[in-house]
């Protein structure tokens, strides 16, 4: 049995400065995120969304990143699934990048709100032909009494809409999360790890950069 007491590594990669840090962390973010598509990462737009009911109570699982600018961070999903349920109760949200081969992680806390349905019917489109039909047959976050059912489900919508493409469902779409903290961390030795977070300026729009110790 592995003991997990003793199961450590020293991470040697690299560190962040802030003569190194770019002043605008969206910027700061699409560097690293490119360098991690350079280091050919499996899917380096995976990102933990941690999500909260108005009492409190969290939950948090997988996405995948699929658009950022200065105006947020995108990916999509059903509306009407637990995490969409929460994000419309209490849109302030926690989304995570961890890229264990550099020795990186990203934490980001904002405000999710939905993009606009253009936004959400252009990336719809774009989709694979199954991945948009499964978006109809799958009433997420509900239970099922087996696979067989949403398979079922899934060859009546492939008859359905033989010949032509099937719509967006009204319940399903995008969300940006739009930040008012972004942290970035690097893995350093003795565990001094390098901790820069951005957190909005009041008033200014404008970004202040605060170092946090490990």
């Amino acid at each position: 049995m592995v003991d997990l007491q003793r199961l450590r590594k020293e991470y040697t990669h690299a560190g962040l400065r802030e003569t190194d840090a770019n002043p605008d962390p969206i910027k700061q973010f699409r560097k690293w995120f490119d360098e991690a598509l350079a280091a050919n990462l499996h899917e380096p737009n995976a990102m933990t969304i941690a999500t909260a009911t108005p009492s409190g109570r969290p939950s948090a699982r997988i996405v995948l990143l699929k658009g950022f600018d200065e105006r947020g961070f995108v990916f999509y999903t059903n509306y009407e699934g637990r995490k969409g349920r929460e994000l419309e109760e209490n849109p302030y949200c926690a989304l995570v990048f961890y890229w264990g081969e550099l020795e990186r992680q990203v934490r980001i806390e904002g405000w999710a709100s939905r993009v606009l349905e253009e936004e959400s019917d252009a990336y719809y489109v774009g989709r694979p032909r199954g991945s948009r039909l499964g978006a109809w047959a799958s009433a997420q976050s509900n239970p099922v009494e087996d696979r067989g059912v949403l398979e079922e489900r899934l060859r009546g919508l492939e008859k359905e809409y033989e010949g032509r493409e099937a719509p967006r469902p009204p319940f399903w779409g995008g969300y940006r999360v739009e930040p008012a903290e972004i942290e970035f961390w690097q893995g350093r030795e003795n565990r001094l790890h390098d901790r820069l977070v951005y957190r909005r300026g009041s008033g200014t729009g404008g970004w202040n950069v605060v170092r946090l110790q490990p």
